[in-house]
């Protein structure tokens, strides 16, 4: 592997969380803060890709893939949420507590 790789990587993560920390708090909807927070665990991901490949060690390959599965999973629950409160009608008497 070259030498330069690894800071690459970690240096295109780190544009990445900034970019996506800039998408999370301006919004404008819920769908951007989420498509937000996938972006944070792509990044996390590809930062266990990068202390694998720099330590030599498979342990954060291993958690990249735990991370990956989890995050899958909350993204899919986090659309549908949002998906479901798209089709609440705006008189709807469960949609009292929201601002």
């Amino acid at each position: 592997m070259n030498g330069w790789t690894v800071p690459l990587l970690i240096v295109a993560c780190l544009l990445a969380l900034g970019l996506a920390t800039v998408r999370l708090l301006k919004g404008p909807t819920s769908a951007d803060r989420i498509v937000a927070l996938d972006i944070f665990l792509a990044a996390s991901v590809a930062l266990c890709v990068a202390a694998s490949l720099a330590t030599v060690r498979t342990v954060f390959l291993d958690v990249a893939i735990g991370l990956a599965l989890v995050g899958f999973v909350g993204t899919v629950g986090w659309a549908r949420l949002v998906d479901r409160s798209a089709d609440l009608p705006e008189d709807d008497p469960r949609d009292k507590d929201r601002p």
